[in-house]
């Protein structure tokens, strides 16, 4: 039997993609939100400057996680693109 293949959708284009072409961004159970944790309800978006951009302007994850995302997640999604 062959291993599944690790797919997600992007909150902002709604497009799947293989997990690797995203960033993962979760929220734990304290409620904390940060980029990159393991564990959690989590929340996906492209590496893409265009998502980036829809992303900053429509605040996604407040959504997702029900909460108002700190502006230093978003800073940090956005250095996490800038650098690819």
């Amino acid at each position: 039997m062959s291993k599944p293949i690790n797919m997600r959708r992007c909150v902002v284009c709604r497009q799947v993609r293989h997990k690797s072409e995203l960033i993962r961004v979760a929220k734990n159970s304290a409620g904390k939100i940060s980029v990159d944790e393991i564990g959690g309800r989590g929340a996906y978006v492209c590496k893409s400057a265009t998502c980036a951009a829809v992303l900053f302007k429509r605040r996604n994850f407040d959504k997702v996680f029900k909460v108002k995302v700190s502006d230093e997640v978003y800073d940090s999604i956005k250095e996490k693109i800038l650098m690819k």
